[in-house]
């Protein structure tokens, strides 16, 4: 038996992941592809151990108003596919997930992202005077709905990402208090991350007599009594976690909660959170120094189906790093709607960036996504000149196929999701079971639940140990010392 600090990032040093363990039993292999997903949903500072703050716009956009879209399918429709039939599942559980100016966009997105998977009916509700919220690390976020719609609904779990000023934008949300407060007298599952169990339960009255957790910068604000260093806390129907290095936890907890213990493990088992934990973080080949005398300048591709937790993890990561990020859209729009549903605004089309030179081109995974990446005359030219160039290139999960079939891993070695190898032949390159493998100038990473040590080896690679750390502890993630 294992608990559920199994699928979890955590060294034997670490502190306790639930106050009672959950106990999730050892399953043969689930058939499942983590990367064929649907997207049936429409279509910075220095690094420090305490969250990114950011001041609020002056600017109030006028209201906006739109209709919840039809839920993205579980995993098990994903699977089987349209028309089949399917086992039958728990009833559906319906999801808030408030947003607003400052959200940590890491936290968010893995909320959403896992409860989808799960088959939740997650609502993503903004907290502003529009749908579009500008998150912590400058991601372009687009809500489902206003919160001010939500007032007569009736949810099975609302859970709060952090994020500072967004925390607090939650907090001073009286719609947003209203619905809590109510939610939790009638002992309906809630929880927090990060900030918000400080900076916005506490002052809606939300945690008596209840164990809290929460990140380190803001420990020393919870009742000293009932405050707890673990990553992930359980107590009654109130859940709390600690910081964006601990998102996965704080997700899956809710689904073994809403669903059971056995959907938690299938859809840890499905991001491989559980491989993240126990396989090899990186290996090196052809080592040499990514030398860049100026700050780093990384463009990021994305297109309808992409990998929301891999796109928001590598642009919020590098930005706390201090890397100067594009993010561009393969599309004809800036907005892109993810496997998941989750709807992203791009900084730039990809058009716009083919007389820019990057120093490095990082692809993120998602099947429908790496399909359109890899039609993109744009980029293939990009990428093109990014190898001649002797400058650094990569990708996660599926998006490895494409720098394949373009022909630029040749001779290099790199790992790859398992998704990937149909109709991909990995055979002379590919490396089973390490997180991230470096090969010269290409990166290359398992995608989903081993983002995070992708990012901090780009990170490493770019600005040392020191600085990957430093991140590391702002995200309250896992890290060596050295």
């Amino acid at each position: 038996m294992e608990g559920l600090s199994s699928l979890c990032f955590s060294s034997s040093s670490s502190p306790p992941i639930v106050s009672s363990p959950l106990k999730l039993f050892s399953l043969p292999a689930i058939r499942l592809n983590p990367c064929a997903h649907a997207f049936a949903r429409s279509s910075a500072s220095q690094p420090t151990a305490s969250p990114r703050r950011r001041k609020p716009r002056t600017s109030t956009p006028k209201p906006e108003r739109r209709t919840v879209p039809s839920p993205v399918p579980t995993v098990l429709e994903t699977v089987t596919g349209p028309g089949t039939t399917s086992p039958p599942r728990v009833p559906t559980k319906k999801v808030l997930i408030p947003i607003g100016y400052g959200t940590e966009e890491m936290e968010a997105v893995v909320l959403i992202d896992v409860l989808r998977r799960a088959g939740a009916d997650v609502v993503v509700a903004s907290v502003e005077t529009h749908l579009q919220v500008e998150a912590s690390g400058g991601v372009n976020l687009v809500a489902d709905i206003c919160i001010s719609e939500c007032c007569d609904e009736i949810f099975d779990l609302i859970a709060i990402p952090g994020g500072m000023p967004g925390a607090a934008r939650l907090r001073d949300c009286q719609a947003l208090r209203e619905i809590t407060t109510k939610h939790a007298e009638e002992r309906r599952l809630y929880g927090a991350i990060c900030a918000a169990p400080a900076v916005t339960l506490l002052p809606w009255g939300l945690l008596k007599r209840k164990q809290t957790t929460c990140h380190p910068a803001f420990h020393d604000k919870l009742p000293t009594f009932w405050a707890v260093k673990s990553k992930l806390q359980v107590s009654g129907e109130l859940t709390t976690s600690r910081g964006p290095g601990t998102s996965f936890e704080f997700a899956l907890s809710f689904v073994d909660q809403l669903f059971g213990e056995s959907v938690a493990r299938e859809i840890g088992q499905f991001l491989m959170v559980e491989a993240a934990d126990k396989n090899p973080k990186t290996e090196e080949f052809n080592k040499i120094e990514w030398s860049i005398d100026h700050t780093p300048c990384v463009l990021i591709p994305i297109a309808n189906g992409c990998e929301e937790i891999e796109v928001v993890t590598t642009v919020d990561i590098l930005r706390r790093a201090k890397v100067d990020v594009v993010l561009a859209s393969v599309e004809k729009t800036l907005q892109v709607s993810a496997s998941h549903g989750t709807k992203i605004v791009a900084d730039k089309l990809i058009t716009d960036t083919s007389d820019t030179v990057h120093d490095l081109i990082i692809l993120p995974g998602g099947t429908a996504s790496s399909e359109r990446l890899q039609k993109s005359r744009v980029l293939k030219k990009l990428l093109k000149e990014q190898d001649s160039g002797g400058r650094i290139y990569g990708a996660m999960c599926s998006s490895l196929a494409v720098l394949h079939r373009h022909g630029l891993l040749r001779d290099k070695r790199a790992t790859y999701h398992p998704s990937i190898l149909n109709g991909v032949d990995m055979t002379d390159e590919g490396i089973k079971g390490t997180r991230v493998v470096i090969d010269g100038r290409v990166i290359t990473g398992q995608g989903l639940a081993s983002s995070v040590d992708f990012v901090l080896a780009i990170v490493k690679k770019l600005f040392g140990h020191g600085r990957a750390r430093s991140v590391a502890e702002g995200l309250v993630f896992d890290y060596p010392r050295s």
